[in-house]
């Protein structure tokens, strides 16, 4: 009974965690770009009461093991595409397929995003493209992308080549969109923002070249919604309710029996 209470109490701390991630991805249905969690569980290690027993071909054939519980194992990134929605905005740019923008964080680290709600930062007669909170973009060789006072007409390729009309009518080049992918995404640190960071576990950013067929190509005037799809979360919120529910039942089973054996001598 006491395994009973045990197991049932890792039960209910695996579902309050479950639900946290849930509310996380509704709290970001919204969110520009916004990838959902999903937790993952695994069964604690087991109690062996006996084990099989077969000697030429006579015995127990199997074991005798109870269960202590569940763990969560990993909170894994979906990085499953959202719908596109188009904004008319040439400064809104989102990535039809696999990979990421390149940005310069606060602390001089390259971070990356899939949310293409690029601004025009103002610095004199120049203009830099940033994000929403100020970041700047990169090129493919990690240098702010800065415009020289020519903002007109900006328009970007689907390989990510950011060109504006001069007043000539000439189209001149500024820059190349820095968008790199990574062999495992979902070993990516996520640090707020839209941002995430590369680590050991993802590998190092490669280029279109290093991922030929899988990188996405950029879609001006578009951005990309979150993957969040209201109606999944809900009913796996509703699943790890009733699961946390039942678990709670279990440890009420288990107390009442622990009264009755406490009250045998009655």
């Amino acid at each position: 009974m006491m395994r009973a209470l045990w197991s049932a109490a890792t039960g209910m701390t695996a579902q309050q965690l479950n639900v946290d991630v849930i509310a996380n991805n509704l709290a970001n249905v919204n969110t520009t770009a916004f990838k959902r969690d999903r937790a993952e569980f695994k069964d604690l290690i087991y109690q062996t009461l006996q084990r099989e027993n077969v000697y030429g071909g006579q015995g127990r054939p199997v074991n005798m093991q109870v269960g202590v519980g569940v763990r969560p194992s990993a909170i894994v990134k979906d990085f499953s595409e959202g719908n596109l929605y188009q904004t008319g905005n040439p400064l809104d740019l989102a990535l039809d397929g696999p990979g990421f923008f390149a940005v310069l964080g606060p602390d001089d680290k390259v971070y990356y995003t899939r949310d293409g709600s690029f601004k025009l930062s103002p610095d004199g007669n120049t203009f830099m493209l940033v994000t929403a909170d100020g970041y700047p973009v990169l090129d493919d060789s990690n240098n702010p992308i800065v415009f020289d006072g020519n903002v007109n007409d900006i328009t970007v390729s689907p390989l990510g080549v950011i060109q504006v009309k001069n007043p000539d009518g000439t189209t001149q080049e500024v820059a190349t969109l820095g968008i790199y992918n990574f062999t495992n995404p979902q070993g990516l640190l996520s640090v707020g923002n839209n941002l995430y960071e590369a680590t050991e576990a993802s590998g190092q950013p490669g280029t279109r070249d290093d991922f030929e067929g899988r990188m996405g190509k950029v879609m001006q005037g578009f951005l990309e919604t979150s993957n969040v799809q209201v109606v999944k979360e809900m009913v796996d919120m509703i699943a790890a309710q009733r699961a946390y529910e039942i678990n709670s039942k279990a440890i009420q089973a288990a107390d009442e029996m622990l009264g009755i054996a406490n009250n045998l001598r009655r």
